[in-house]
């Protein structure tokens, strides 16, 4: 595998853990209803953890209400106990098949706790850029060392590394921004 191939696969795990991060956002709620808020919840029904959207069909009916249709009736109550047992703060109610999850407005230490939250996971997320950064590094020694590349090369190839996890970071910077942003101002 050559080196420029390299390059491009550490920045490929780069995205996909901003991905990642993306997706983890998402899921935070910020006082409005949106059926990504489920997204991390998995309920155990037929012996294992199952997202809910394998399970139902989640809609969102007004800015402050989920809706959680099941399809099967008898994972109902699976379903309901893994909502109310999460992280999100809701008491859903059960209506035969559908349950209903009002989306209470944030209290303003409620918003600090889940920007809290989101800096906690940005965190993590430039750590595992880092740690990517990191393998990309010890990969170009190791060719340093086999003579693979050159010292030149080696040094180019480090920099565009560099600016790679540096591109990245700036993203993860801009994303939890734009979250804190979305949090405050709900």
């Amino acid at each position: 595998m050559n080196t420029n191939s390299k390059l491009i696969a550490f920045e490929q795990k780069m995205k996909s853990t901003l991905q990642s991060l993306v997706q983890d956002l998402s899921s935070i709620r910020t006082g409005r209803a949106h059926v990504s808020m489920l997204d991390l919840i998995r309920a155990e029904v037929y012996g294992q953890k199952m997202p809910l959207n394998q399970l139902a069909n989640i809609s969102t009916p007004e800015s402050q209400m989920l809706t959680v249709q099941v399809w099967d009736a008898n994972n109902v109550k699976f379903v309901e106990k893994a909502i109310r047992e999460s992280d999100l703060n809701v008491n859903p109610a059960v209506e035969g098949q559908i349950i209903r999850v009002p989306v209470p407005k944030l209290s303003e230490e409620r918003r600090k706790e889940l920007i809290k939250i989101v800096k906690n996971q940005s965190e993590k997320i430039k750590i595992s850029i880092r740690n990517i950064r990191r393998d990309g590094m010890d990969a170009l020694k190791s060719f340093l060392k086999d003579k693979n590349i050159t010292e030149d090369e080696n040094k180019k190839l480090s920099d565009e590394l560099q600016k790679i996890t540096d591109k990245f970071i700036i993203e993860i910077d801009k994303k939890i921004a734009d979250k804190e942003q979305e949090i405050l101002k709900v």
